[in-house]
């Protein structure tokens, strides 16, 4: 059985077509015993496991080991995991106001929750079901949280009586004002920061969610870009604009984030992006056990032969995909630090 034959109408629901009519094909029911009690689903079974336990033995490592956290703060050393509680909310360039990245956030929250409400109003809820609306939703979800971490600091700055360019030159009086030194607070991820308070548990979570989003966003965009719409979708199939949209807006306005905020990006957090996609499939294989649906995508159907090369290769493709968010970080970094003659903790 071809798998691009068959899922050519399914694909016309993901992508949103006004068309929703049914494969002739009949689907393989996935609620018997047989579909899963094989050599095929025990070796996805397998994969999926193991890459939760690396996954969160990365996390315990960095995020969630008191002896390591101990151990570098004994060295004074601060790794890409921590971040400065101004990092969440001020821009990279101090020459750009925090209120500039603050009103973008609220314009790309505003503009992913009309898409995605959009969509659901179209097709329903049932256009949840797919992987393309989970991280379009968390995409939307990073923007509020982010929005929300802007106004409050933009508002505590306000009151403090400091923005985020009054270190440096006054330019009113043309002199040199040398920066006050202000505490370092760092959020980690042991209840307290390094000096004994309580940290800011909704910007470390802005920050994970900022790398899970990354990920995300870039796997989603390419599969349908490079997979499902040139070779899954029916010949006859035009693309329609909220279908664009919804495999574009979200990486336009990440990308736009990203040269924007102060926001560090430590590799080792593509453990949370792979629990992300793991929940996803396990989900997916929880609904399909009791109601026998067509799968999202074909390269989640277990009674295919080439399941599990289907399974490792998506797996595979974490890497890349978060990898080129890291790259893009990295070079912002090191065109600042060139830009300012010093180096610069990203």
């Amino acid at each position: 059985m071809k798998l691009g034959h068959k899922y050519l109408i399914t694909m016309r629901f993901l992508t949103g077509s006004s068309n929703h009519t049914w494969s002739p094909i009949m689907t393989i029911d996935t609620t018997t015993l047989s579909y899963w009690l094989n050599w095929r689903f025990l070796i996805c079974a397998i994969l999926i496991l193991a890459a939760m336990v690396v996954s969160l033995l990365l996390i315990w490592k960095y995020d969630g080991s008191s002896k390591s956290r101990s151990h570098r703060r004994e060295n004074g050393q601060k790794k890409a995991a921590f971040l400065d509680k101004d990092d969440v909310w001020k821009t990279s360039y101090k020459a750009i106001h925090p209120n500039w990245l603050l009103a973008y956030r609220l314009i790309a929250f505003s503009l992913l929750l009309s898409l995605l409400t959009a969509d659901v109003v179209l097709h329903g809820v049932r256009i949840l079901y797919f992987y393309t609306q989970w991280t379009f939703t968390l995409a939307t979800v990073y923007f509020l949280l982010g929005s929300s971490l802007s106004i409050r600091g933009c508002l505590q700055s306000c009151k403090g009586g400091s923005g985020a360019s009054t270190d440096g030159v006054d330019t009113e009086r043309g002199t040199y004002i040398a920066p006050v030194p202000e505490k370092s607070v760092l959020i980690v991820s042991n209840g307290l920061n390094s000096h004994g308070e309580p940290h800011d548990y909704c910007g470390l979570a802005l920050q994970i969610v900022f790398q899970m989003t990354a990920g995300a966003v870039v796997l989603t965009d390419c599969v349908f870009w490079l997979l499902i719409y040139p070779f899954l979708t029916d010949k006859n199939y035009k693309l329609h604009f909220l279908a664009v949209c919804m495999h574009s807006v979200n990486a336009i306005c990440l990308l736009g984030d990203v040269c924007l905020n102060r926001l560090r990006f430590p590799f080792f957090r593509i453990a949370y992006f792979v629990l992300w996609t793991c929940v996803f499939v396990i989900f997916q294989w929880i609904l399909h056990i009791f109601v026998s649906l067509r799968w999202p995508y074909p390269f989640l159907d277990l009674s295919s032969q080439y399941a599990p090369l289907w399974y490792f290769a998506v797996g595979i493709l974490h890497l890349p995909c978060y990898g080129m968010f890291a790259i893009l970080i990295r070079i912002k970094t090191c065109w600042l630090s060139r830009l300012f003659h010093s180096p610069i903790e990203m």
